[in-house]
């Protein structure tokens, strides 16, 4: 019988990374990048881990373009990685060779040799302000429950006036909000951070908590769970998700737009305003102003104005 590869010190890894205060969904991430790894280095054997070369690594990233690959779980994969799926999958593999390094045990190649694919530029799918105004405001218009529709409203002008993740939306609680409208909470990471609410977003919140019932701690709750007992009952974000796309459907809104669009036009638009990026880097909760720019995307009519405004031959 064949004896199975598996990497050396994985679970180390993944222990250091559990004692350094990572969550356990980042944990579980890494390991299972590194399981796609394991059953690359498994295919017929041909790439003991101390073999590896640079040659080893290309192999490897056609091995995560194809549908043949297997998944984490064995499983045979059904669609083409994005470049931005392989890319975290490396990420975790250099991550890993790296925590090698700094051990002392021995690594075949340096990280720096994994070297990442380059990621396609798209335009920026930012809707423009006008179009994005009408889909907060949707809910009252295509929802028949009136309770449902003053909490789906509450939950997007949250989203749009703090520039939050759908993540720490439906994970607030009522008691994180100050009277000023400024929320304390515990971001990507368990960074913490301030956000704040526009007096517009407050009203919305106000009338959509004097309809709910119960001293469920959440803030935005289904309305399934009126009588549900489980502290745990909150909104699913796929939820959040399925009814953002179907109000921007019904809207014929033909930029996609999802929970974290609304992050990128709180950037976007504070910033066409004239906000400080160093002041929308610490309300989005980045550790890096390159990673807050990525955020910032021009509009097409902001970026026409501009054209307009100032073309020297205009």
């Amino acid at each position: 019988m064949t004896r199975k590869i598996d990497l050396p010190y994985k679970d180390d890894f993944l222990l250091s990374l559990q004692t350094s205060n990572y969550s356990p969904e980042t944990t579980y991430n890494y390991e299972r990048d590194l399981e796609v790894f394991e059953h690359f280095l498994n295919q017929d054997l041909r790439f003991p881990f101390r073999n590896i070369t640079k040659r080893s690594i290309e192999l490897y990233k056609a091995y995560l373009t194809s549908v043949d690959r297997k998944t984490a779980k064995s499983g045979k994969a059904m669609t083409r990685l994005s470049a931005g799926s392989i890319n975290r999958t490396l990420s975790s593999l250099r991550r890993y060779l790296a925590y090698l390094i700094d051990m002392d045990y021995a690594s075949p190649i340096a990280p720096e040799a994994v070297k990442l694919l380059k990621m396609p530029r798209r335009h920026a799918r930012v809707a423009e302000f006008e179009a994005l105004v009408r889909l907060i405001e949707s809910p009252n218009e295509f929802e028949r429950s009136k309770p449902i529709a003053l909490r789906n409203r509450a939950m997007l002008e949250t989203l749009f006036s703090t520039g939050m993740r759908i993540s720490e939306l439906v994970s607030l609680n009522r008691d994180q909000i100050d009277r000023t409208g400024r929320i304390f909470i515990r971001g990507k990471g368990k960074k913490e951070r301030f956000v704040y609410l526009t007096p517009r977003a407050q009203k919305h919140i106000k009338a959509y908590s004097s309809m709910r019932s119960g001293d469920h701690p959440a803030l935005f709750v289904p309305y399934r769970g009126r009588n549900v007992g489980q502290a745990q009952a909150r909104i699913s974000p796929n939820y959040l998700q399925m009814k953002i796309k179907q109000y921007r459907e019904r809207l014929g809104i033909n930029v996609p737009t999802s929970a974290h669009s609304f992050r990128h036009g709180f950037a976007t638009y504070l910033a066409e305003k004239g906000a400080n990026p160093a002041a929308i880097q610490i309300l989005l909760g980045h550790e890096s102003l390159h990673t807050t720019t990525r955020y910032v995307h021009a509009s097409d009519k902001y970026a026409e104005k501009t054209h307009r405004r100032f073309h020297p031959l205009k």
